[in-house]
């Protein structure tokens, strides 16, 4: 399924318990993968999320816009090989999603507005369309988000199933390669994000060992918890501050 020549995935998401995550864990190593970059013990993941002078990825995610779009800087497990610049983008239930591969230096240059000619130069729409939000929106640095993340795979469908747990928000840099950074958790201790991702079907085997039919499905955005997180202890803070640390 594709919009606007961009290829559309289903998302749903559902907030459950660590006994109900050991459950579904057990099912699913029954019949589906993990992904190669997850294993048992899954990956870390943080992200340095963007947004304009209007906040409108906050106040549009909080409003129920069905149509959205987010900029983020994703790294895994703390590591600088791969930097992610992504555009995430919501049509109801359905995502799509395009990247752009950062070096660390083009990283600086974005947090810190300087020089980003490079994002015009790129043979993708994308990363263009971020230089000019960043010239008429002042789209900039608006919080970090943290947490580890195990995924399980099936090419039946291309289904990918993750579970979230101990989501932190960063919210006092915009570097996320600061080891200094302050974390402050936003969620329960005992409260995990199912993510439930396929193209056009999944299979009824999955649907079955995942008693979907037991969970509500929640309209969560892990950038607006951690947001609020982040309005809560620094209130007068709109954005991060672009300089490094």
């Amino acid at each position: 399924m594709d919009y606007r020549g961009n290829k559309l995935r289903h998302e749903f998401k559902y907030f459950i318990n660590y006994h109900e995550y050991t459950y579904l864990k057990a099912r699913l190593e029954g019949i589906m993968s993990y992904d190669v970059n997850s294993g048992k013990d899954g990956y870390h993941i943080r992200s340095l999320y963007f947004d304009d002078i209007y906040d409108t990825a906050l106040s549009e995610k909080l409003s129920g816009v069905q149509f959205r779009q987010k900029y983020r800087i994703r790294i895994y497990n703390k590591d600088d090989s791969i930097i992610k610049l992504e555009r995430k983008e919501k049509y109801s239930d359905s995502i799509s999603k395009q990247s752009l591969s950062l070096t660390k230096k083009q990283f600086y240059q974005i947090i810190e507005n300087d020089d980003l000619t490079f994002l015009l130069q790129s043979n993708k729409e994308m990363p263009k369309q971020m230089f000019w939000h960043i010239r008429t929106r002042q789209l900039a640095p608006a919080v970090v988000v943290d947490y580890q993340r195990e995924v399980f795979t099936c090419n039946e469908g291309n289904v990918r199933i993750t579970f979230d747990r101990n989501l932190e928000a960063g919210i006092d840099t915009a570097d996320i390669f600061d080891t200094d950074i302050t974390l402050v958790s936003a969620f329960p201790p005992n409260t995990l994000i199912l993510e439930v991702k396929y193209d056009d079907y999944i299979p009824d085997y999955i649907l079955s060992a995942l008693q979907i039919h037991s969970h509500k499905k929640e309209a969560i955005s892990k950038y607006v918890y951690c947001r609020m997180v982040q309005l809560k202890w620094n209130p007068a803070r709109r954005v991060l501050r672009k300089e490094r640390y």
